[in-house]
């Protein structure tokens, strides 16, 4: 199943970027007033020329010991109309840290309230490259090559799934990376689940 990453997210046209010293694609072909975003003819030229850079978070609650008790899963309606599980995901901007783009996208995804506990450096448990081309690695995305710096990331508050997010369902570690799931997930992510719950010792 293709991975279907909403592009660009709803809110970030905000009326307020016009004003952005650092606007981009404010061009002739460009509907696009966000800093460092792209419209979507650029955004088409870009990803038929060059790997896109992405950040994807597994979020999880912990126990007092720092022990992973559940993995958060959202539910996701595509652009044709599928309902997909998934979790959080999104492209870096131009000029933005690592780190930056995590917790906007977690931001964008779980609500302002979900209140992500992310380290001052974090470290992503491993790389995950996306091809259009199917078998080329265990994950596919059929609009673009695309390199992804995936994370699991503690949520300690409420979360209210925003944007084209339906709902966030919370499994069991086992329930996560059971085959039922992976059955469900987008792109493969599937097997990135499970090798985020493998690196932090919630799998075996």
């Amino acid at each position: 199943m293709p991975v279907r990453t909403p592009d660009p997210d709803p809110d970030e046209r905000g009326e307020g970027a016009a004003n952005d010293p650092l606007r981009f694609g404010s061009g002739p072909s460009s509907g696009s007033t966000n800093p460092g975003w792209l419209s979507d003819v650029e955004l088409a030229e870009a990803r038929r020329r060059m790997p896109m850079l992405y950040v994807e978070a597994v979020p999880v609650r912990i126990d007092g010991v720092g022990a992973v008790t559940q993995v958060g899963i959202l539910l996701r309606a595509t652009p044709v109309g599928e309902m997909t599980r998934t979790i959080v995901s999104g492209r870096v901007r131009y000029g933005e840290t690592v780190r930056d783009a995590l917790f906007r996208h977690l931001e964008n995804d779980l609500g302002p309230m979900a209140f992500p506990l992310l380290p001052l450096q974090p470290v992503p448990f491993t790389v995950a490259e996306y091809f259009p081309i199917p078998g080329v690695s265990a994950f596919h995305d059929d609009r673009q090559h695309a390199v992804s710096l995936p994370f699991v990331v503690p949520v300690t508050g409420t979360c209210e799934p925003r944007q084209d997010a339906l709902e966030v369902t919370w499994l069991s570690p086992e329930e996560a990376a059971s085959d039922a799931l992976a059955a469900e997930m987008e792109g493969g992510r599937g097997t990135l689940i499970r090798l985020a719950l493998a690196s932090v010792g919630a799998i075996r």
